[in-house]
């Protein structure tokens, strides 16, 4: 389904305006610095924005502040990660803490998660 035009543009502000954390993790993500994989950030998809995508991978990785702690929010984000799931994408979703933290866990945690899912 084709996002709508309008969010092109906010994605645009967004990469103006990327939080510390976002910008430490896209600093990982960038070039293809990441297992030679092209991450896009603040990408149009569905009817959301989201941070961080890999279209090979099908991933997506989200950080959250603490708005996200919020019920109303959280309970958005609930239905936003069950929409792009049936959009065909998995989405991980890390706390700006947990970037301020320990990257290298985080990324650890993206690489994992692109691994082919254990045969039967």
């Amino acid at each position: 389904m084709p996002h709508p035009k309008i969010l092109n543009k906010f994605a645009g502000q967004n990469r103006k305006q990327m939080t510390p954390a976002e910008w430490r993790l896209w600093q990982a993500l960038r070039g293809k610095k990441f297992h030679g994989l092209k991450f896009r950030r603040q990408e149009p998809i569905e009817n959301f924005i989201v941070d961080f995508v890999c279209y090979e991978k099908r991933l997506i990785v989200e950080l959250d502040g603490y708005s996200h702690t919020i019920d109303t929010i959280y309970t958005r984000d609930i239905v936003r990660d069950q929409t792009l799931n049936e959009a065909g994408f998995k989405a991980l979703r890390f706390t700006n803490a947990d970037i301020e933290t320990d990257v290298d866990q985080i990324l650890s945690a993206i690489a994992n998660a692109m691994l082919p899912p254990p045969q039967k």
